[in-house]
């Protein structure tokens, strides 16, 4: 592990993400990774206004808070915070680890995100200090590797996750389209989706980045 990491001290999970919607690769991703690295509990964060996603239109924040709120309300390992929802204006990882730091002083936290965003990562908003804040973790398709000589050692680490072939574009897709996306999502988030009609009606999508 990288530097900060003390034994004894409990261990959070940070998954943040547009979550639009949550799907069953998030839920698996966040599960493995508590598993592998004897998380105590792992905080889904969905992004107020990501900053990265501006080609395209985001769901209203309340309705993917809500969504994630359904989606992992089974599991007593997961929570969801709205912190980077009521913060306001475009959310930055490093602001939801100076929040989260100060707000559980007495845990490590451990950020878990794609390993195409990670590979991204030296972009992003006072990236030097991420490293103090957190270890990060890549989750990945099996195969996949991280080669960037500029991570530094011991403070990232990658997952491999089978089931990360689903995503969020393609669900949004698919539900544009009117085509299924049971098993896809969680079933209430099916329902939520069909209830408040989220993605009907607007053009399709561009690929999304992850992060």
């Amino acid at each position: 592990m990288g530097d900060g990491i003390t034994a004894g001290r409990r261990r959070l999970g940070v998954m943040g993400g547009t979550f639009d919607p949550v799907h069953h690769g998030h839920l698996v991703a966040a599960s493995e990774v508590a598993a592998r690295f004897h998380l105590d509990e792992v905080i889904f964060v969905p992004t107020g206004q990501p900053w990265q996603k501006e080609h395209r239109q985001v769901s209203a924040a309340e309705d993917r808070y809500l969504m994630t709120v359904i989606a992992t309300a089974s599991n007593p390992q997961f929570s969801v915070s709205r912190i980077d929802i009521d913060r306001g204006g475009k959310t930055y990882t490093i602001d939801t680890l100076r929040e989260l730091r100060e707000l559980h002083r007495d845990a490590d936290l451990f950020f878990i995100t794609g390993a195409d965003a990670l590979a991204q990562i030296l972009t992003w908003r006072d990236a030097p200090e991420l490293f103090s804040l957190a270890h990060f973790i890549g989750v990945t398709r099996p195969g996949h590797t991280l080669a960037d000589p500029g991570l530094p050692n011991g403070g990232v680490s990658l997952v491999e996750v089978p089931a990360l072939a689903i995503s969020s574009t393609d669900c949004r897709e698919r539900v544009a389209r009117g085509d299924p996306v049971w098993y896809l999502v969680p079933d209430g988030v099916v329902r939520y989706i069909n209830k408040r009609a989220l993605y009907r009606d607007r053009d399709l999508d561009l690929p999304e980045r992850t992060g």
